[in-house]
């Protein structure tokens, strides 16, 4: 099968990762932090490890503040439904916003009275910057936006944003579900508060694994009560982080794997241009020279995530998708990508978005495969 769902879950996995997942899961199958003895000690010695990586990797200066969850969604829910809110409380959002941001502030919204203001993206950095600064008001309290759209690979002007939030005094929260594991991030260099990014997408890690980072001092109550494996004689949640904010037996096999992807994408994350860019890009402008196929997002010449969204003539974009997957072998993601108000600025939510997403595992004759498909298929609609 040609895989071009990357980003929904990356696949296939660096041969590391599933085998530091299987080491866990065959000799060291103890709770961390959960006993005193040595198979819970070494499990202990996993979640650490991987914490201490997580926040060299991304400039979190304290490991105790790398929280690990199931996923990025369960991260974001914390962060938005952690802070302390009121009536009139104001935050800022992108129209590109995945439902893991989205939903918990249209909870918020509903729960406390907080106002939201979703921005639309006009298709210049320097124009949507100028809309969060119009945007923000005195009661501006967050800004939460996604680092680049799922749907278009759209990246978003981040260093320019958590400018604009530092000298406001505005708590930032970015989801780098489509950017970590593809872009260098740094939260002290680039002033973000709290970041959260799963590990099973462009990080090549497995799935059930995600990580919402701390900087500075920002107070967050938890949303899950329960065991934490220490100071059990309190009835209450323990105030120490990481227990605070990490409830139940964490996934040690998933982290131990996440560990080594981190590991493995240290040894990329300098390179100048991703493969999986150059692929990308040659995918894109393949497409545009295909008569019937609309492109969305970036042109060829703007930076973009390895994302290629696009449409063939009025043809539903999960027909593509089933076409492409029974005739040709093909998997990619069609639909509204969670992501609808990203459809409904591109005027797309009754026909949705085909989305072709790659990763360094893919290949130019895969590109080349795919292009040859989706003319083909093209071709035979134009017939009727």
């Amino acid at each position: 099968m040609i895989y071009f769902d990357q980003a929904a879950s990356s696949f296939p996995k660096p041969l590391e990762v599933t085998e530091a997942m299987v080491k866990v899961m065959n000799e060291c199958g103890a709770n961390p932090g959960r006993g005193g003895h040595a198979l819970a000690r070494q499990a202990a010695t996993y979640i650490d490890q991987t914490r201490m990586k997580a926040a060299s990797i991304f400039g979190c200066s304290d490991p105790k503040k790398a929280l690990f969850y199931h996923n990025a969604t369960v991260a974001l829910n914390q962060a938005i439904k952690g802070l302390q809110w009121q009536k009139g409380d104001h935050i800022i959002a992108t129209a590109f916003e995945h439902n893991s941001i989205r939903r918990p502030l249209e909870h918020i919204k509903n729960k406390y009275g907080v106002r939201v203001t979703y921005l639309k993206w006009r298709g210049s950095k320097t124009a949507f910057t100028q809309d969060v600064a119009q945007a923000i008001q005195p009661e501006t309290k967050l800004i939460a936006m996604t680092h680049a759209s799922n749907v278009t690979g759209t990246l978003m002007p981040l260093t320019e944003i958590m400018e604009l939030a530092k000298r406001n005094h505005i708590l930032t929260l970015v989801d780098a579900s489509q950017t970590a594991g593809h872009l260098s991030i740094n939260m002290k260099a680039q002033g973000i508060d709290m970041l959260a990014f799963p590990g099973h997408k462009g990080l090549l890690g497995p799935q059930g694994t995600g990580m919402l980072l701390v900087e500075g001092d920002i107070e967050l109550e938890p949303i899950h009560h329960g065991g934490t494996g220490s100071f059990s004689e309190s009835p209450n949640q323990p105030e120490q982080w990481p227990e605070k904010l990490e409830s139940g037996t964490l996934n040690t096999p998933g982290i131990a794997g996440l560990y080594e992807a981190f590991c493995i994408y240290e040894q990329r994350k300098d390179e100048n241009v991703p493969r999986e860019t150059i692929l990308a890009k040659q995918l894109y402008q393949g497409l545009t020279k295909i008569a019937g196929v609309a492109c969305y997002g970036p042109d060829e010449n703007e930076q973009r995530m390895p994302i290629v969204a696009f449409n063939v003539a009025n043809v539903d974009s999960q027909e593509i998708a089933m076409i492409l997957d029974s005739h040709y072998n093909i998997a990619v993601r069609a639909g509204l990508h969670c992501s609808p108000l990203t459809h409904e600025v591109l005027e797309t939510t009754n026909q949705g978005i085909v989305r072709a997403s790659l990763s360094i595992y893919n290949t130019e004759k895969e590109v080349t495969s795919f292009l040859e498909a989706i003319a083909e298929i093209t071709a035979a609609y134009s017939e009727f």
